[in-house]
């Protein structure tokens, strides 16, 4: 419900404000923007994140800097914007290994690889897929591991190389069915059409 959840982070800002909360209010700005960004209001939602990134920068809070800079991220390639959306997710990238978070740095990494694919750029985006899912198994994190044998099936397709993506894609099936997620209607469509 972001729609109940604005009210609320509106709340907690303006008490923030008052109390001269600079944390608090970096991270309630922080938190509007990932409410618009679900309600698809990307304008607002990248208002928000700068607001929430400048704060941070000024309190030296790379914890929340990472996280605004990646979501960022996330709001320019939802528009299409792939490049500036690049730019975003390498900068949270230079913070996540400072705060050893690895979590989220094979998250931008796979980021990074979903908008070189768009871009085309099929080999660079197998490169980051690459380095996510060593990260992906690593921590022992399934979702971010099928995410990126799946994504890098895509890449591997487009370049023309059928026989090397569809075992990937058989892979991340076979974990998203393990998990339960969603995502596996997406492969199991992608297969069929491959002929797998």
């Amino acid at each position: 419900e972001p729609r109940r959840a604005i009210n609320f982070y509106e709340q907690a800002l303006s008490i923030s404000r008052e109390n001269i909360d600079r944390q608090l209010e970096g991270s309630c700005l922080g938190n509007l923007g990932l409410a618009y960004s679900y309600l698809d209001e990307p304008r607002k939602a990248i208002d928000f994140y700068e607001q929430a990134l400048a704060i941070a920068r000024e309190i030296s809070d790379r914890r929340l800097e990472e996280t605004c800079l990646g979501h960022l991220g996330i709001v320019y390639s939802r528009l299409g914007k792939f490049q500036r959306a690049i730019e975003f997710y390498e900068q949270a990238l230079q913070i996540s290994p400072e705060i050893g978070d690895k979590r989220t740095e094979g998250a931008w990494l796979g980021n990074l690889g979903i908008a070189y694919l768009y871009l085309g750029e099929f080999q660079r985006a197998i490169e980051f897929f690459e380095r996510a899912l060593e990260i992906s198994r690593e921590i022992r994190y399934l979702l971010l591991e099928g995410n990126q044998l799946f994504n890098m099936s895509l890449a591997l397709q487009a370049l023309g190389k059928g026989k090397k993506a569809i075992p990937l894609a058989k892979s991340a099936l076979a974990i998203y069915e393990q998990i339960g997620s969603s995502d596996a209607e997406a492969v199991r469509k992608e297969l069929a059409e491959w002929g797998a």
